[in-house]
């Protein structure tokens, strides 16, 4: 069973991960109905991504380097590295990142198409709140990676991708990709419609989009979308009044920790920063690929982000990275292997990924703040943040004033070229919030959609002193459309 942009894999049904199977291969009538809120929600765990996008991501940004031909060679990073269009299906390539954002999808509309045959009601308005969150990040993903960014001035004619709203019930169904203004519409009708319904009635809540994670990606959504007040708003549903206490505790909790330690807390249910974790096919915690590839964390990048000093009272960042040379990293990547054969020791590879965390809904109320002009509590919210990032932060001697923010991150104009104007009395203030943001999220993949936001310019240097730029404006900042969609009939971006 196959649509025109190779949507869904999985359909109708999927109580566990390999049960499913065999239904799949019958035509949608002959299988078995989603009947009551279990199905639907046993329908709803796979309503999620099960991917990794920070294997493809994370190399086309500034937090890569060039650690030279010694390292090993990934082809992911390699090529993403370079912003090569690339096709493979494999896990960890852009091209199953797509399939899998959209099986997600297809799970939520199958369980939306679910509630609505049983009637509705309250008991499934926690369902549905999720099946509808759930859809509508999914779509979001998508949208940032494979069309422009956001821009209300050119969203109307920029192609979006297609925003599919019903289960499939045909073999093959055509689908066109629609504007990016259509797609954002979509995606914050379903929010709207969503967010009131969600609760957190999960055993495992970080599992789901719980009320937290699901305001953190409204946070995240209204970020893009310029709309600094509501980005606030939901924000502050997340952080309550004491923020500091939420956020990921580089200055203490990890500093004691040893490697693997801090490999297995990073992307915990018990981590109080994490919002929302998924477990999808990878291989990106295998040590080979976060830690050696050759394109990734060199030791000049790392002088720059971690080792010279936050200059904060000459005091160091707090963040953890371990080994030397062709090996530097942050352990924030762990795999859990699914044996299918003991006797021939085969299965499946699976990596935790963190998909929100309150740190980045602390970062975005910071920067709403800024942006509106209340500097008193974006500062306040910078404050926060460091307290929790600096080694030896000390509040008696290490706050920081918005004088003492604004000569510390200091920047050219320029540098910034969003949508919106920021004025010069801002500028400082909001690149020390991006550069905060670059720092937290090294090698996850964030980093990239603030290159987009912000038309930033890349340049990546190889070893050999060679220099490839990415210019504010390059095309292949949208990644290509993957050849099943463009073979039946979807537009590919330009080169």
């Amino acid at each position: 069973m196959k649509t025109n942009i190779k949507l869904i894999g999985i359909s109708l049904l999927t109580f566990l991960m390999f049960s499913c199977e065999d239904s799949l291969d019958e035509l949608p009538d002959n299988r078995t109905q989603i009947d009551t809120a279990e199905k639907i929600g046993e329908v709803l765990t796979l309503a999620y991504p099960l991917a990794n996008y920070s294997p493809f991501l994370a190399p086309m940004t500034d937090n890569a380097d060039d650690k030279g031909p010694s390292a090993r060679e990934n082809r992911v990073n390699t090529e993403m590295y370079f912003w090569r269009d690339v096709n493979d299906n494999d896990s960890d390539f852009p091209t199953h990142y797509w399939n899998e954002c959209y099986k997600a999808i297809s799970q939520a509309n199958h369980a939306l198409q679910a509630i609505e045959d049983l009637g509705g009601g309250s008991e499934l308005n926690y369902l549905k709140g999720e099946a509808l969150i759930a859809r509508a990040y999914a779509h979001f993903m998508l949208v940032n990676i494979w069309s422009k960014t956001y821009n209300p001035s050119t969203a109307g004619s920029d192609l979006g991708i297609p925003y599919v709203l019903e289960p499939e019930n045909v073999v093959i169904k055509e689908y066109k990709r629609g504007t990016v203004k259509e797609v954002y519409e979509k995606i914050e009708a379903d929010i709207v419609a969503g967010l009131p319904l969600i609760t957190n009635k999960y055993t495992v809540p970080k599992f789901h989009f719980n009320k937290n994670a699901a305001n953190a990606f409204a946070s995240r959504f209204y970020l893009f979308k310029g709309d600094w007040e509501k980005v606030i708003q939901y924000s502050n549903q997340v952080l309550g009044t004491a923020p500091a206490d939420l956020l990921r505790d580089w200055t203490g909790k990890y500093r004691s920790f040893t490697y693997s330690q801090v490999r297995n807390e990073y992307s915990s249910t018990a981590e109080v920063a994490n919002l929302l974790i998924v477990s999808g096919a990878s291989l990106y915690g295998r040590g080979g690929n976060f830690l050696a590839a050759r394109y990734q964390l060199s030791t000049d990048l790392a002088n720059t982000l971690f080792f010279n000093g936050s200059q904060i009272n000459n005091k160091r960042w707090s963040y953890k990275v371990y080994g030397s040379d062709l090996f530097l990293n942050t352990p924030k990547h762990i795999e859990y292997f699914r044996t299918t054969n003991a006797a021939a020791g085969i299965g499946f590879a699976f990596t935790n990924s963190v998909l929100l965390t309150t740190d980045e809904v602390l970062l975005n109320r910071a920067e709403a703040f800024t942006m509106l002009g209340q500097t008193g509590n974006a500062v306040s919210d910078i404050n926060a943040f460091l307290s929790k990032k600096i080694r030896d932060y000390d509040a008696a001697t290490d706050v920081r004033t918005l004088d003492q923010l604004n000569t510390l991150h200091a920047v050219d104009q320029g540098i910034y070229e969003p949508f919106y104007t920021i004025e010069p009395e801002k500028l400082a203030l909001l690149n020390g919030i991006i550069e905060y943001r670059r720092r937290e999220f090294q090698n996850e993949g964030l980093r990239w959609f603030d290159i987009r936001r912000f038309n930033l310019e890349i340049v990546h240097e190889d070893f050999f002193d060679n220099k490839s730029t990415l210019t504010k404006t390059d095309n292949r900042k949208q990644l290509q459309i993957p050849v099943d969609g463009q073979s039946f009939g979807l537009q590919s971006n330009p080169r």
